[in-house]
């Protein structure tokens, strides 16, 4: 269904460490968010969502890199250009020293992504609004309880992107209902010009944020303020 072109596994040089045994949850290596969300954790599926703010894109790129330093596999499925991401991951991952195992899939839409969960690791879709866009709500919620049994069972963790517009709101309820965490970036407009932050509505173990979490992003580099303001 809608499929463009699969890859074959590209083989990506990053700086890697063998894999803790017992330990497969993937840090976020956010400074400052590390302290609140520390990481993402085995057989979960976390949303992460924003408008047209591309630190997003890099977050989910992020989590891509760190699992694959910490020697698991990555799945990404993308509504966008291969060639691009991978070009992307490159940049941002640097010279490396150890071959990591990386699988792009492109497509222009998607009903099911349980068998994409079945390598374990890390499973990353971006932007899983835009894959899913021609789903009814009980199609969005059979494929997400799909997803979840898989990933539960092949301990994989996934991290959905989602597009901030795209989605009804029914289907907005039922993604952000299944998930077991949530993430939004968010932007406004303050008096000394763009106000970016964060929201934290629900975390894996039933944590959440209660505060708005600010951030500059300069297209390499997230960089986290937790003092308080007021917008």
């Amino acid at each position: 269904m809608g499929l463009r072109r699969l890859s074959n596994t590209t083989q990506l040089l990053v700086k890697a460490r063998p894999p803790i045994p017992g330990l497969m949850r993937i840090p976020i290596e956010v400074p400052g968010l590390d302290t609140i969300l520390p990481e993402v954790a085995e057989g979960s599926v976390v949303v992460v969502e924003s408008g047209a703010d591309s630190a997003k894109n890099f977050f989910v790129r992020r989590l891509g890199l760190t699992a694959l330093r910490i020697g698991s596999p990555v799945t990404f499925v993308i509504s966008r250009d291969r060639a691009e991401l991978l070009g992307l991951l490159s940049q941002e991952g640097g010279p490396g020293g150890v071959n990591g195992g990386l699988t792009i899939l492109e497509r222009d839409a998607t009903a099911d992504l349980s068998e994409f969960a079945k390598r374990g690791g890390l499973l990353a879709v971006d932007s899983f609004s835009l894959l899913t866009l021609d789903l009814e709500a009980a199609e969005l919620a059979a494929m997400l309880r799909g997803l979840r049994a898989q990933c539960r069972e092949k301990k994989t963790s996934v991290v959905l992107g989602t597009d901030r517009g795209m989605f009804e709101p029914r289907g907005e309820a039922i993604v952000a209902h299944l998930a077991d965490g949530v993430l939004q970036f968010h932007s406004r407009e303050g008096p000394e010009g763009l106000v970016r932050f964060l929201r934290i509505p629900k975390w894996t173990g039933g944590r959440f944020y209660d505060r708005n979490i600010y951030y500059e992003f300069d297209g390499s580099r997230i960089a986290i303020d937790l003092r308080s303001r007021v917008l």
